[in-house]
């Protein structure tokens, strides 16, 4: 059994946790024991991060001080601006500028000497992460934009003063309660690949930078991360058609083309934090423009009741419904990964902690299928 060879770690345990767990079949998503319809409903996203990296919901002064101490990491080095800069000037992608920026910001790190094992101190460091993330990306944006830069606003929690920094204006409460729930929607969701990839990196007891930075090398392949860049082009490819978007989808099947945003490697049913977009996607087409709404709807309507998909286990997973959301949030395409990995960081920050409670070195074996007993020739006689 030891030998069994399992090609991509499928179905492998290698670690214990308490921080979210999925049930496939029911379509049930759960952070810390609470529903992730419940948290998305009810909480912030600071509030979720504080549960992931502590344990237990905040009460009112311990988020008070939670979101203080997040709220004054803010700030960005004039060097990570300086290289958000450039490479904007660059062209680069915002995944792989968003890997540097994480990368540099330990250059400023004050507890950069703190002991490994101090693990207090890694959740300080991770929380610096992922205050600084919103901050750099936008930069990056405005940037690639011409625009300076738009300072962080200590009045505005961590999903609107994202928005605020991105647009330069303050974004209405259904913008700002809409992108905070896509925000927890996306904190956690088991050792996925970049969780993964981080754990791997904490096992060694590298610092949490190296971790988080290694989380977003792992997302930004395509296999992982950008299916919500996927599903918004192709809607906008229906927009563009002279078909009708209906007509566009049947012809679309007639053809054999996979529709993004169909499927998941662990829900067989319809993804819960789909559902939770699609009403919001709901809400913000009634205040604005309706089509992205209709078109997703209608892929899915056909796709399930003509096809019979989700009778096969390919329902609408989440990133079918929050590429249209952060579209009509005015969110440019290329930031859709970006984004995921901001709000995924508080998940890798709290796996990485918590495996280091009782860390052991993450090392696999691979199967050995080369030649043996080779005769070696020398250099001279090759």
């Amino acid at each position: 059994m030891a030998d069994d060879l399992k090609k991509g770690l499928e179905g492998v345990l290698v670690a214990e946790s308490k921080l979210s767990s999925i049930d496939g079949d029911a379509g049930r998503l759960i952070y810390r024991g609470y529903s992730i319809q419940d948290l998305a409903e009810g909480a912030s996203y600071e509030e979720v991060l504080y549960l992931l990296w502590h344990g237990h919901l905040p009460d009112e002064a311990e988020l008070e001080e939670f979101t203080a101490s997040l709220t004054e990491e803010r700030e960005v080095s004039d060097d990570v601006l300086a290289t958000m800069e450039r490479l904007a000037d660059a062209g680069e992608e915002p995944m792989a500028a968003l890997r540097t920026a994480v990368s540099m910001f330990s250059a400023a790190e004050p507890e950069r000497d703190a002991d490994p094992e101090d693990l207090e101190a890694t959740l300080r460091q991770g929380r610096r992460i992922t205050a600084k993330i919103p901050t750099a990306l936008a930069a990056f944006e405005r940037y690639r934009l011409g625009e300076d830069p738009v300072d962080p606003d200590s009045e505005l929690g961590l999903a609107a003063n994202f928005l605020y920094m991105l647009t330069g204006e303050q974004p209405d409460d259904i913008a700002a309660e809409t992108f905070d729930q896509a925000l927890i929607l996306h904190a956690d969701h088991g050792l996925n690949a970049s969780t993964f990839t981080s754990m791997v990196i904490g096992s060694t007891m590298a610092d949490i930078y190296s971790a988080v930075t290694g989380g977003v090398a792992a997302l930004s392949g395509p296999l992982h991360g950008g299916a919500n860049q996927d599903v918004m082009e192709v809607l906008i490819e229906i927009d563009e058609s002279d078909l009708d978007h209906r007509e566009w989808v049947e012809q679309a099947n007639d053809e054999g083309r996979r529709i993004p945003g169909f499927g998941h490697r662990v829900y067989n049913v319809k993804d819960p934090r789909a559902n939770i977009l699609q009403q919001r996607s709901e809400e913000l087409a009634e205040n604005g423009e309706s089509k992205w709404y209709d078109y997703t709807t209608t892929i899915e309507q056909f796709l399930s009741e003509e096809q019979g998909l989700t009778e096969h286990g390919i329902a609408p997973n989440v990133d079918f419904y929050s590429g249209s959301v952060y579209y009509q949030l005015g969110i440019p395409i290329d930031m859709y990964t970006p984004i995921f990995a901001m709000s995924r960081a508080g998940g890798w920050i709290a796996h990485v902690l918590e495996y280091q409670e009782d860390n052991r070195l993450i090392r696999p074996r691979a199967r050995y299928t080369g030649d043996n007993d080779l005769e070696f020739v020398p250099l001279e006689d090759r």
